[in-house]
């Protein structure tokens, strides 16, 4: 069987950056090299593309494979049938890419961006499309189109960053009258829990506030909802199956980004420790936010299940979840039986058949 021509890029200019190059590492570690021709390229935070001609990618973490030997400067041609441009010398090289798999988190990469550049370029991309990546990118817009599809969600208010400057008392005292504290203040489009917080009070509030416009303009504010934190990992394209639940149990007051990446406070369980029929009812769920936002070859869909009434509230759709060796996505579905060497398998197939 002929070898298919894998372009992997990693890192990226967004705040997720160090998560991608974790990511890639493992995805990078992986694939079958029997099966595939492997093209590692990795973007710079200043956003120069690199062609990676290193094969040790435990560099990737530590971002020393940014200066490897032999790297060559490198990019995805938006002309189609040109694939990766690299640029050696005064020599430009064409390689034929049958398919990319963005291992990208959060800005310029899980938003649409990218996605955008492979639809020019007629490349099979793993993953969502343009809008749906956008719109799960887009924690407001991701609100808007579960509302109209009847999956319930915390209830939320639109803050924009840019009035907090003149009108930060108005935003406070909208939210205070919307909610009891604690509250949630998240940027709309960032993943990792970057720029999170939790706020207690007026003056955590005007914080949270503050800090989460350093990342975004637009801000969402939630109601607190108290209940296990149950993820869902999905793949597939028109007829796309759920995992069984995971739980998380964060260790801390909520899942945040050191919690994620950093300590070692945060516990997984697989299988959740929810009840059966209730796991069934969050993997329906799953399924059905997948769909109604558009989603293609993967998402992680992430819930609320209440302690008191055992309600399922949707959290958030992420469409490039993160594939280190502790993420739970890749994990959950190797508890489903689908070990991480056949999920990559199945998501490059999804993206050529997507195609």
């Amino acid at each position: 069987m002929e070898k298919l021509n894998v372009c992997v890029l990693f890192g990226g200019v967004s705040p997720e950056h160090e998560i991608s190059l974790r990511s890639a590492e493992a995805v990078l570690n992986n694939l079958n090299k029997e099966k595939y021709n492997i093209f590692p390229v990795g973007i710079t935070k200043q956003g120069k593309w690199i062609l990676f001609a290193g094969t040790d990618y435990t560099m990737l973490p530590s971002g020393h494979w940014s200066s490897h030997p032999g790297n060559m400067p490198a990019a995805i041609s938006p002309i189609r049938g040109q694939g990766l441009l690299c640029v050696s010398s005064e020599c430009v090289y064409y390689h034929q890419i049958d398919v990319v798999f963005p291992v990208l988190h959060g800005e310029n990469g899980e938003d649409g961006s990218i996605q955008g550049l492979m639809q020019v370029a007629g490349i099979p991309c793993v993953g969502a499309g343009v809008s749906a990546s956008a719109v799960a990118m887009d924690k407001t817009l991701t609100k808007l189109v579960m509302e109209k599809a009847g999956i319930q969600q915390a209830a939320w208010e639109l803050v924009r960053a840019s009035s907090l400057a003149d009108g930060m008392q108005s935003a406070v005292e909208r939210v205070e009258a919307a909610f009891s504290y604690p509250v949630f203040v998240k940027p709309a489009g960032t993943g990792s829990s970057v720029g999170v917080s939790k706020a207690r009070d007026r003056a955590s509030l005007e914080e949270a506030l503050l800090h989460a416009g350093k990342y975004d303009e637009k801000i969402l504010v939630e109601e607190c909802i108290c209940g296990a934190e149950v993820e869902v990992a999905v793949m597939g394209n028109e007829n796309p199956v759920a995992s069984i639940c995971g739980e998380i149990d964060s260790g801390v007051e909520f899942y945040d980004y050191d919690a994620k990446y950093v300590s070692d406070t945060s516990v997984a369980y697989i299988p959740a420790r929810i009840d059966a029929k209730i796991a069934d009812q969050v993997r329906e769920t799953a399924l059905s936010a997948y769909k109604a936002a558009g989603c293609k070859g993967l998402a992680r869909v992430d819930f609320f299940v209440t302690h008191e009434d055992h309600k399922i509230i949707l959290n958030e759709i992420n469409t490039l979840p993160g594939f280190t060796s502790i993420s739970m996505y890749p994990k959950l579905f190797e508890a489903s039986g689908v070990p991480y060497e056949q999920l990559l398998d199945s998501l490059l197939a999804f993206a050529l058949e997507a195609k």
